[in-house]
């Protein structure tokens, strides 16, 4: 990366070029701090700002996951509201110093209650970690998952994505209402994701205001325009808020052949060991059971989390789910064996492992599984240095990914499931890992009544 305070010029692969010229800066962040960048596997869209800080490709303290989407609502409530919340020198020395506000109280206060919107599956955290800063809000993400038993509220594309089609199950009641909706994203690039989803709200529930939230913010002059024009057409406002803005032109495109492989197993020895936490803790977190469809057809019962976020969540039943991830995270820092190691969260499930990754002592790093499909590159300066891909155990006609474990580097993993998988469909996923990381905990939050 060569750059001056405001110009940057990002070689990717030496055959993709992506030149930045950063716009607004308000906290003065480093964006070798935010992001690297990786190029991608999809004829759509070349390349990949690769979060350091989101917790989804790249290893993070899960604290300063957590305290990402703190400064965003610290951030949002300054430049939409004009209100200094008095957080943003803590949140942001906190920030830069590389250690977050455990257990940090909601400092958003009640006269402010807006339907606040993550994205699947990248900013499902971004978005419930957003959400927790605020003393009475309500929050939902979207998902890819397809609920048998209910209808999606609303449902919208992305249309550089692998998977395209985002749906909303919370109740209907939570946007049929005239509140402000706060849409969460790790990154805009075109916009266009923002704009579809406003507007497939706006059809059925209209309203007048409407925030877009990220850490990133690449819009062009020409896509800020198609803002514009659907403010003038929908008779709306339309804030955005972001932590680093600026233009982007990218040149050329990726010239790479195969992958990396890392399939290739040295074995299978290790130790694999399972943790309900259902029957550990049965009352603590409430299940929430809706059968869903995979992509093959087949029906799955197993229960989801009703406080995931998936199904909405109150202000209230987040200060209860905290009580209890605390109990929950003290109990799995009992069960850590090494002073390294790794939650990994997987999928759309991100906010509820990230914050255990939190509790459980030092020594934790935090990231998750992905859809993005990206060449793995072992070079400096690169978002992608190791990989794995394989059949998502949850749904295996679907593929998923893993990025940046280094080989021994972990002395243990606890690998996380909202909903226990079927054995044979998580071994595969299971036995590439041990390539990695030979001591392997399997949480499951749901399912799982007999001990393996």
């Amino acid at each position: 990366m060569t750059y001056s305070k405001t110009k940057y010029s990002i070689q990717i692969l030496n055959s993709l070029t992506v030149d930045i010229q950063i716009t607004d800066n308000p906290y003065e962040l480093a964006p070798e701090d935010l992001f690297v960048m990786a190029a991608r596997i999809n004829k759509k869209r070349s390349f990949l700002f690769v979060s350091k800080v989101l917790g989804k490709h790249i290893p993070i303290n899960p604290q300063i996951g957590l305290l990402t989407g703190e400064l965003l609502a610290s951030r949002y409530m300054e430049k939409v509201k004009n209100v200094d919340t008095g957080k943003a020198a803590e949140l942001l020395s906190a920030f830069k110093n590389g250690s977050g506000v455990i257990n940090s109280s909601p400092f958003i206060h009640e006269e402010h209650n807006p339907v606040i919107i993550g994205f699947a599956e990248t900013a499902t955290a971004l978005g419930h970690a957003f959400f927790q800063s605020f003393k009475r809000a309500d929050y939902f993400h979207t998902t890819r998952e397809q609920l048998i038993d209910r209808n999606s509220v609303i449902t919208f594309e992305e249309e550089h994505s692998h998977a395209t089609s985002h749906r909303c199950y919370t109740n209907e009641s939570l946007l049929d209402n005239k509140r402000e909706i706060i849409l969460v994203d790790d990154e805009m690039t075109t916009g266009k994701t923002a704009i579809n989803i406003i507007r497939s709200i706006h059809e059925r529930f209209p309203r007048k205001i409407y925030t877009v939230v990220s850490i990133l913010d690449w819009r062009s002059l020409k896509n800020q325009i198609l803002f514009d024009e659907l403010e003038k057409e929908l008779g709306i406002i339309i804030h955005s808020v972001s932590l680093l803005k600026g233009e982007i032109d990218v040149k050329g495109s990726p010239e790479v052949h195969e992958s990396q492989s890392s399939d290739e197993l040295k074995g299978n020895n290790g130790l694999i060991s399972y943790i309900h936490i259902n029957n550990e803790f049965p009352e603590l977190l409430s299940p929430m059971n809706e059968p869903s469809a995979a992509l093959s057809g087949e029906v799955k019962t197993i229960p989801y989390l009703k406080d995931s976020g998936r199904f909405g969540l109150d202000a209230k039943r987040q200060a209860g789910l905290s009580v209890s991830l605390a109990e929950i995270g003290q109990y799995l820092s009992g069960k850590r064996d090494g002073r390294n190691t790794l939650c990994l969260g997987t999928g759309e499930f991100m906010y509820i492992p990230m914050k255990l990754a939190s509790l459980m002592g030092e020594g934790v790093k935090f990231h998750s599984t992905t859809r993005s499909p990206i060449f793995v590159r072992n070079v400096n300066e690169y978002g992608a240095k190791y990989g794995i891909s394989f059949q998502n155990p949850e749904d295996p006609e679907m593929a998923q990914f893993v990025y940046n474990i280094p080989e021994d580097y972990y002395e243990e993993l606890f690998l996380f499931f909202e909903r226990k998988p079927e054995k044979d469909s998580l071994m595969p996923f299971i036995n590439q890992l041990k390539k990695y990381i030979k001591n392997i905990k399997i949480v499951c939050f749901n399912g799982g009544e007999t001990n393996e």
